[in-house]
């Protein structure tokens, strides 16, 4: 426990620095707030609190800690297991691991990320017209003010790479300029310039990219 601390304000003041944490980093890559995030670690603390204070069942910090991250972090972490996964071949795998994540009803940032990565998932397969539809419904979703900036590079690009495989040159143009005007220093706007010089070289093939968690940093 920590040192002239109640011990039944340790669990409430942990669950408050993972908040201001994970909050504070949503802020740094330009994303909302994610009030469902914000509300399951309050469940969560509620319930340990009942565990702890009513049934007199001592839960250790830590391992609340640990619990917590793994609840809240759901969607992110089977995102992170699926795409190594779909990287190496195993794509039916890493496609029942996406739709697991999103099963599991993930806050509104994370059901994009998994949403891009499930996309990409397709695009490696050669399935353009559900990678599309997938990038596609990312994209409207933006909308709604939750998808940072490097997500929305990683939708745009492989979304204008789905675009070109399909014909749809002029969409896939459009896409790419939008990553290189979004992000230029970024390796999706390096992706699109290279898928732009070789469209005019008569070449379509470039590589998928994903966006996992430990991209997200």
């Amino acid at each position: 426990m920590i040192p002239g601390v109640h011990p039944y304000l340790v669990l409430p003041l942990i669950s408050l620095f993972f908040v201001l944490i994970f909050g504070g980093l949503s802020l740094l890559r330009h994303e909302d707030l994610s009030t469902q995030f914000a509300l399951e670690v309050l469940v969560l603390t509620g319930v340990a609190l009942f565990l702890s204070w009513g049934l007199g069942v001592i839960i250790h910090p830590i391992l609340f800690l640990i619990f917590v991250y793994l609840l809240s972090m759901r969607g992110r972490l089977l995102v992170d297991v699926a795409n190594p996964l779909s990287m190496r071949g195993k794509h039916q795998i890493a496609e029942s691991l996406f739709r697991l994540a999103l099963r599991l009803r993930p806050d509104a940032v994370t059901r994009l990320i998994v949403l891009i990565n499930y996309g990409v998932t397709h695009l490696r397969q050669g399935k353009l017209k559900e990678t599309i539809e997938i990038l596609e419904e990312v994209l409207s979703a933006k909308q709604l003010g939750t998808l940072g900036p490097k997500y929305e590079a990683a939708c745009r690009y492989n979304l204008g790479l789905a675009y070109l495989r399909a014909g749809k040159e002029g969409k896939a143009v459009r896409e790419f300029n939008e990553v290189i005007d979004l992000m230029p220093g970024s390796l999706y706007a390096v992706g699109a310039k290279t898928a732009l010089r070789k469209r005019k070289e008569g070449k379509t093939r470039a590589q998928p990219a994903g966006l996992s968690q430990k991209e997200d940093g």
